[in-house]
């Protein structure tokens, strides 16, 4: 397995008590998070809240309406909030709905040339109705043919929302699009909303790893975690829940050495 991946972990994974993920997360050996874009107001904040706590930001989400006239200018200062704190990738999801797709196209290249400008890539989630599983991606990365619209791929969303796929045949079509990746794990269970612990699903970590890892791509592979739906974890619990992912992380080598 590749040396040097860029294990991050989203901020939200850490659900009621994400406060804390601030202190824990650098105690536990992440040094990379996914937060969502601030406002400008905000980002000199933020920037020393991760500075404070030896934190990186290697992705932020932006909220992307594409049906709206404006949703280009909405994008722009959550893309420039995205350089500003020094991340390269700008996550979001999209869906064209009833839109015409060639207008959705339009548009989306038209943010790929402003995240360009700002040398920020867009990396789409596996999200109905764009990116819903590797052939669909495929098919909307091609129509939109722009090197800074790209995917962000979710291990565990190809089964929520797909029947008899696998994240890694998935992955295997669409990886030569694939700028960031979702570490997520699940049973397999179609529309079950049900993320447990890394490791404890059906998800083949170690193939996903290696196959990106072969492909050049080193992250960031952000960890995910979002619960089992009607269970409720206390504080303590929900911080073993992703000190457990890390660790499983850690035990197949998906770090590797000096990557955190």
């Amino acid at each position: 397995m590749k040396t040097g991946n860029t294990i991050a972990c989203r901020i939200a994974s850490y659900g009621r008590y994400e406060d804390r993920a601030w202190s824990h997360l650098p105690e536990i050996g992440i040094r990379h998070v996914e937060i969502p874009a601030p406002a400008p107001r905000e980002q000199d904040a933020i920037r020393r809240r991760l500075s404070d706590h030896g934190l990186t930001a290697t992705s932020v989400q932006a909220r992307c309406d594409i049906t709206q006239l404006k949703a280009v200018d909405v994008m722009q200062p959550q893309l420039e909030s995205c350089a500003a704190l020094g991340a390269r990738i700008c996550f979001v999801s999209i869906k064209a709905g009833g839109q015409p797709r060639s207008l959705v196209w339009k548009r989306l290249r038209a943010i790929g040339d402003a995240a360009g400008a700002l040398n920020v890539t867009v990396a789409m989630e596996t999200h109905p109705d764009l990116i819903t599983n590797g052939d669909v991606a495929c098919q909307t990365m091609r129509a939109i043919g722009h090197p800074r619209i790209r995917v962000n791929f979710d291990t565990a969303n190809i089964y929520f929302y797909n029947e008899k796929r696998t994240a890694v045949a998935e992955l295997k079509k669409v990886i030569d699009y694939v700028a960031a990746v979702h570490i997520k794990d699940t049973p397999g269970g179609y529309q079950t909303w049900d993320f447990p612990t890394l490791g404890t699903g059906v998800v083949d970590f170690p193939s996903i790893f290696q196959r990106l890892n072969q492909q050049g791509f080193a992250g960031p592979f952000t960890i995910e975690l979002e619960g089992t739906k009607g269970q409720e974890r206390d504080e303590a619990g929900q911080l073993q829940y992703v000190a457990d992912s890390v660790a499983y992380l850690r035990h197949i080598g998906a770090f590797g050495q000096g990557a955190g």
